[in-house]
């Protein structure tokens, strides 16, 4: 393996470029990425630095995200085939159908979408600013697409000063949790604090010591001093940090949080798709410009930006 890293990180060099890995990638891919976080943090990072080619280890709204905040970039994701599921449920017509359900609506679409989706809405949002946005809207009912439960849970913590219309989208691997695993984690380890990502199962996400965003479970565990956490979201979230915080005791809530998706891309995936420079993400510039529009509402509405948020 070493061997390969090396080769990797020669071929990043000698090609400019830059590599970003989500972190509910396999945690080898970390030794060489120059950057780690969620979805919408890389993106940020990626369009900061003064890379030529961008290689995403994630799934491909993650890198479509990197190509529309980073156009005159070469943005790589080392498997095509690494989708999400959640992002897959909705489509440019069930989101025409939805939103004619009801007219007149804001429409707040997550960033775990694809472009094509974000061209039709209009704001976007990560699951750390989802509240921020809702409720900076100023709107009395908004449309929430695709993830029904993110929607639901900004619903509830604005008390119901704003009507939330979900589209009926989810994450199967945060959905995979029964309140019943918590109850049993619960007696298993009682000291424990449970975190949970907000796309689990309103009965899963009730029953949580917190509820936030991938980076925001992560700065959780950093800023408490707590000794045991139990972890309710990706297993990737899990493996780094016990890797990084190993005075703490770790608990994932569930063997089955495991996204195949994510796991996809490997180290050797990595280097071929740099060597050869291929699987390269282009959009055309229409929906490039209307995608853009979405995004750059959310950064109006959150001023001053915020570079988490995403899984």
């Amino acid at each position: 393996m070493d061997s390969l890293v090396e080769k990797i990180n020669s071929l990043k060099k000698e090609k400019n470029a830059v590599i970003l890995a989500h972190c509910y990638q396999n945690v080898e891919v970390d030794e060489v990425a120059d950057y780690v976080g969620d979805s919408l943090y890389l993106s940020r990072m990626a369009k900061n630095t003064d890379a030529d080619i961008i290689v995403f280890a994630g799934v491909s709204f993650m890198a479509e995200t990197a190509k529309l905040l980073s156009p005159n970039k070469k943005v790589l994701l080392p498997r095509l085939e690494a989708g999400c599921f959640m992002a897959n449920m909705i489509n440019v017509d069930s989101l025409r159908q939805f939103k004619a359900l009801h007219p007149n609506i804001p429409t707040v679409c997550y960033v775990n979408s694809t472009a094509a989706i974000k061209a039709e809405c209009d704001v976007c949002c990560t699951s750390s600013n989802a509240l921020n946005v809702v409720k900076n809207l100023g709107a009395k009912e908004v449309l929430f697409v695709p993830d029904t439960y993110l929607g639901k849970w900004v619903e509830k913590q604005l008390n119901g000063q704003v009507k939330v219309h979900t589209y009926n989208g989810f994450c199967p691997t945060h959905l995979r949790l029964r309140p019943e695993d918590v109850e049993k984690s619960r007696l298993e380890h009682p000291d424990s604090k449970v975190l949970a990502h907000p796309e689990c199962h309103h009965t899963v996400s009730e029953l949580a010591d917190f509820v936030g965003s991938t980076k925001e479970i992560m700065e959780y565990v950093k800023n408490t001093d707590f000794k045991e956490y139990t972890i309710a979201t990706e297993k990737g979230v899990f493996d780094r940090l016990q890797r990084d915080y190993k005075e703490k005791t770790f608990y994932l809530l569930s063997e089955k949080l495991v996204c195949q998706n994510m796991k996809w891309n490997t180290l050797d995936d990595i280097y071929n798709s740099l060597l050869r420079e291929e699987h390269e993400i282009t959009l055309d510039k229409e929906t490039s410009e209307k995608a853009m529009a979405c995004i750059n509402k959310m950064f109006e509405i959150t001023q001053p930006l915020s570079v988490s948020g995403g899984k």
